[in-house]
């Protein structure tokens, strides 16, 4: 039966080519225009995911800040300082924190040969490299023996190694941090990030946080940074640490502005409402180019129900049921959709392979590599919902022709000339 029916649907469009044709472009142009917007908005989901993983993977920043709420016999508006001793406590007493790293911040004359900048400099742990996703593009990032034998050796981001070396090789060069002489170890890669809290990772230097104690006051970190033991922890990594430090300084672990903290997990909403977003508003007008397809499509059929009555009515004579009747026309709807549908996706996948990568981020991170552009990327879901909508259109297309037909009254059908 289905076999007879598509046969039957097939001869019908083949017997009126031009306008099978022209029909069908509609849905070719609508389905293409539904990947190509759903492959724009997986790249830019691409995008800003990059930028959200080159931050971190997981981790939580913590900020000591002052108290807002009495608690054991304390007035509120006590400041509340990190200490060394605190953090070892806390990642003791803390199951799902994995490592917490000590952060102090600076901004000293850092020279090379005749030339000095003020350029930003941090100090902190071996595990920060892994944590912050400092990736080295020459080199490698100062270990935990550096850190605890208190080497002098530092780690620049791009744009620090440029500013103090220009175009020359810088690892293995001496620098100078305050007077004090320092060996490069190791250089960044280009970094983009979103959330950078003392600003871009590119524009300072790195070195052991224990070697920082040597030019300036770390007893007291301005910051630390949380790694928990898995993504789904943060919340609780950070609860866990502000109840351990609570418990040391006298305030209330309930006191959020004692310590205030920031983390993916909080970013990772905002990222993901702004990609599903765009991602559900390009879907939305690509389904709405598709509709206009799908209606061209509807006002084809009906004229071909009111050209072919005469021959509905023959068929009602013979034997045909409305089923089959209606069947009929909703198979030749479906043939066109089908057919265009498989045409348009071929050449969405033409278009996006010629397609080169658009211009998106690059001015803002200073990218001249490439790395923030937007690649048009179709992916397994962008196929799916493209046939999901497909589908949908096909059959709403179809459906109204094809009712039309199959209630025709078969006596007054076999009237019209």
């Amino acid at each position: 039966m289905w076999k007879e029916i598509l046969t039957q649907a097939w001869a019908s469009l083949r017997r009126n080519p031009t306008r099978s044709f022209l029909t069908m472009s509609g849905i070719v142009w609508g389905i293409a225009a539904v990947t190509l917007l759903l492959a724009y908005g997986n790249g830019f989901q691409i995008v800003f995911v990059n930028l959200f993983t080159n931050f971190s993977k997981t981790c939580v920043i913590a900020f000591p800040g002052q108290t807002s709420m009495q608690a054991g016999g304390e007035r509120a508006g006590k400041k509340v300082l990190f200490e060394k001793e605190d953090l070892e406590v806390a990642k003791a007493e803390s199951p799902v924190i994995k490592q917490i790293c000590p952060e102090l911040v600076r901004r000293p004359k850092i020279g090379y040969e005749d030339r000095s900048f003020d350029i930003q400099l941090r100090g902190v742990c071996a595990d920060y490299g892994e944590i912050r996703t400092e990736i080295p593009m020459e080199g490698r990032w100062f270990t935990r023996e550096d850190e605890h034998e208190r080497r002098h050796v530092a780690f620049l981001g791009d744009w620090a190694k440029d500013k103090l070396f220009g175009g020359r090789p810088a690892v293995g060069e001496t620098i100078t941090i305050v007077g004090v002489r320092f060996t490069v170890i190791g250089r960044m890669d280009q970094k983009m990030s979103i959330g950078n809290y003392y600003g871009p990772d590119d524009r300072a230097v790195f070195i052991p946080y224990e070697t920082m104690g040597e030019l300036f006051n770390a007893r007291y970190p301005g910051n630390v940074v949380i790694q928990p033991v898995s993504a789904q922890f943060e919340d609780l990594a950070a609860s866990q640490f502000r109840t351990s430090i609570a418990k040391r300084k006298g305030f209330d672990p309930k006191d959020k502005r004692a310590i205030e903290t920031f983390g993916t997990s909080d970013m990772r909403p905002i990222i993901d409402g702004l990609t599903i977003g765009l991602k559900g508003l390009l879907l939305f007008i690509g389904s709405l180019t598709l509709a206009i397809g799908g209606i061209g499509l509807m006002n084809i059929m009906l004229v071909s129900v009111s050209e072919r009555t005469r021959e509905i009515g023959l068929r009602r004579a013979l034997g045909s049921t409305r089923r089959n009747v209606a069947w009929q026309f909703l198979a030749e709807a479906i043939v066109l959709t089908f057919a265009g549908g498989v045409i348009g996706v071929a050449l969405s996948y033409v278009f996006v392979a010629a397609m080169p990568p658009l211009p998106m981020l690059g001015e803002i991170f200073e990218d001249k590599t490439g790395k923030t552009d937007l690649h048009l990327t179709i992916q397994l879901s962008t196929m799916v919902m493209s046939g999901v909508v497909l589908v949908i259109v096909g059959v709403v297309s179809g459906l109204i022709p094809a009712l039309r037909a199959a209630y025709l009254d078969p006596v007054e059908a076999l009237r019209v000339e």
